[in-house]
């Protein structure tokens, strides 16, 4: 298939979870013999285009200079977007399917759909109720109506867990059989050959202290908020214990007072943005990854750390109480509760040989059930169903616009017939 990927991340712009399933999936997709064309958003010195390892990246600068807002920015992306891929269709022919990653490119996914007729699916990485807990201003209420948009016009969607398809069928009363569960992937060679750098490690704790990580966007929905809460608990029942918190985001202010307030300082640390490189030997020089968060569809950071070897602890939402069996491949914590993350984190850290049970059944069942070869044959199965569709579609219009032509033909040819008979009946009275 020659496939379209509309996405506003693409490595190396790296915003959140999007930009590596669109990565390693068009990777996996050329593979298995496919053309993949991503459109996405150019980020600082990236190239307008590169062939990456065969996937064709198109970026697009974004004009506007000072945007009014937000939404602004995001429809003067969309329109350079559909720019663009016109320019590729206008050199290369049309695609046969279209995939578009969320409501910041529904409107560029829409425009190409209607003006070639190419099928279109959507994934729904999360939405904004969801995100912020409801609806409760204009601007929210402005994106959930462009997500439902997005659903609406897609044949089919794909979401990564059974709990996205509860929530965008109840959010957007899609038909159940349109929505798709396929789960993220993880590319199982990511640690090959990364080993604990202890000169690495002691950049952020001390040879005998046992690091929990946290790894991922600092914002109120990964609950890092709650992790710091229940550091006191951790630290009473495990004094050489620190909390390490990898990643960036608009609450790193409102953490650092939490934990200056709390008398923790020398127990945290806040390593800001790390690189992939130091992402895999941060994972290795772990005891404990902890994700704490009060929403989340999917988690693909528990599958990051699973791979790595490191015992994991999430909360009991989304996608990540779906991945962990509590007790078995991993241990589980009530959302929002300080108190449940304090006794998970502690169960692990006391008890050597539960850590190697669950880390052991992690591995595999990360292998097994996340790897993205599976994942893409999956996807490119929910491509042939949009194809088939749009196909049944376009030949019940023909059929009946054919309809509508021969019941017009016939309504003339009986219109004819009644004024012939008229203007006989009339002159024969004359």
């Amino acid at each position: 298939m020659k496939i379209l990927m509309l996405t506003w991340e693409y490595p190396p712009r790296i915003v959140g979870g999007i930009a590596r399933v669109v990565h390693d999936l068009s990777k996996r997709l050329i593979k298995d013999g496919h053309d993949v064309y991503v459109i996405t958003y150019k980020d600082g010195d990236a190239p307008e285009y590169e062939n990456d390892k065969g996937v064709n990246v198109y970026r697009v600068n974004n004009y506007i200079i000072n945007p009014n807002n937000f939404i602004d920015w995001v429809m003067q992306l969309n329109f350079n977007m559909i720019a663009k891929a016109n320019e590729i269709i206008a050199k290369e022919g049309n695609f046969d399917i279209i995939h578009a990653h969320d409501w910041l490119v529904a409107y560029s996914a829409k425009t190409l759909k209607n003006s070639y007729g190419t099928p279109l699916v959507s994934t729904i990485h999360a939405t904004e109720a969801g995100r912020n807990s409801g609806i409760h201003d204009e601007t929210q209420r402005y994106i959930n109506d462009t997500e439902w948009l997005l659903t609406y016009e897609s044949s089919e969607v794909i979401v990564n867990s059974n709990f996205m398809k509860n929530d965008i069928q109840r959010l957007f009363g899609l038909p159940f059989e349109k929505i798709n569960v396929v789960p993220n992937g993880i590319n199982i060679t990511n640690f090959n050959g990364v080993e604990r750098d202890y000169e690495f490690r002691r950049q952020y704790a001390l040879d005998n202290e046992k690091i929990i990580l946290f790894m991922g966007r600092l914002v109120y929905e990964k609950g890092v908020q709650h992790l710091i809460s229940a550091m006191p608990k951790i630290l009473e029942g495990y004094h050489d214990a620190k909390l390490v918190i990898a990643g960036k985001g608009g609450m790193i202010d409102e953490l650092k007072a939490q934990v200056e307030a709390m008398g923790i300082g020398n127990k945290v640390y806040f390593t800001g943005y790390l690189n992939q490189k130091q992402v895999c030997k941060m994972y290795k020089c772990a005891d404990v990854s902890v994700f704490p968060s009060t929403y989340e569809p999917f988690g693909i950071v528990a599958l990051e750390a699973m791979l790595a070897g490191v015992p994991t602890v999430v909360s009991d939402v989304g996608g990540l109480n779906e991945i962990i069996d509590h007790g078995v491949n991993g241990m589980k914590s009530y959302a929002g509760n300080p108190n449940s993350l304090a006794d998970s984190i502690l169960a692990l850290l006391l008890n050597p040989a539960l850590c190697d049970g669950v880390t052991k059944k992690a591995k595999a069942k990360v292998k097994e059930e996340y790897n993205w070869a599976k994942i893409a044959q999956d996807t490119h199965f929910i491509y042939q169903k949009a194809i088939c569709q749009t196909m049944a579609e376009r030949q019940a219009a023909q059929i009946a616009q054919e309809k509508a032509k021969k019941a017009k033909k016939a309504k003339n040819t009986e219109g004819e017939i009644t004024n012939l008979l008229s203007f006989k009946k009339r002159h024969a009275y004359a």
